[in-house]
């Protein structure tokens, strides 16, 4: 259960109303996780505006959700592993066991790989990758923008995977569980 209350977005006034219609009209859907966010404007906007500027980037939608699932594995968040599974599988072009295996930081796309393995390093490390570790993402193929944004994904999947776990959110998505094989 939810430890955070879930606005529905018919009892939502104000800027929390408008976030909420923005997502519904652009996903189809109001996902829980938006609905407990929007508990604070701020946070719900800033998660949109994030992701919106990321989607805009040079990863293309399968290594951002190999980024995702990584990140979600590592964090235990079994809200985010369901949502990027159902998004990865169902709207990015992975399969099933590309998703399992991005779980794990591998893939069979030599360009995820490079992604899956700066992104344990920076998981890890906390950001302190050493230069072989970038130097090796580097002669993977990953261009200096890549590796900004392999870090920026990250950033927003913790963001996501700790504000999923502090709130409890009711998983809405097909259920996915960390630690499966």
């Amino acid at each position: 259960m939810s430890r955070l209350p879930q606005i529905q977005p018919e009892n939502a006034t104000g800027k929390a109303a408008d976030l909420l219609a923005g997502v519904q009209k652009a996903l189809g859907v109001t996902p829980n996780m938006t609905k407990a966010m929007v508990n604070s404007p701020a946070v719900l906007k800033a998660y949109l505006d994030f992701s919106g500027a990321l989607a805009t980037g040079s990863l293309s939608a399968d290594v951002r959700e190999r980024l995702a699932l990584l990140t979600a594995e590592e964090n235990a968040c079994d809200y985010c592993l369901s949502a990027h599974t159902y998004i990865g599988t169902n709207l990015a072009g992975l399969d099933e066991t590309e998703a399992h295996a991005a779980r794990h930081g591998k893939s069979a796309d030599a360009k995820a790989q490079a992604a899956l393995t700066l992104a344990e390093a920076v998981l890890a490390t906390k950001g302190e990758v050493t230069d072989a570790d970038l130097d090796a993402a580097r002669a993977a193929g990953l261009t200096d923008g890549d590796v900004a944004e392999v870090v920026a994904h990250v950033a927003l999947n913790v963001f996501t995977n700790y504000f999923n776990r502090l709130a409890g959110t009711d998983i809405d998505w097909p259920v996915v569980r960390h630690g499966e094989h």
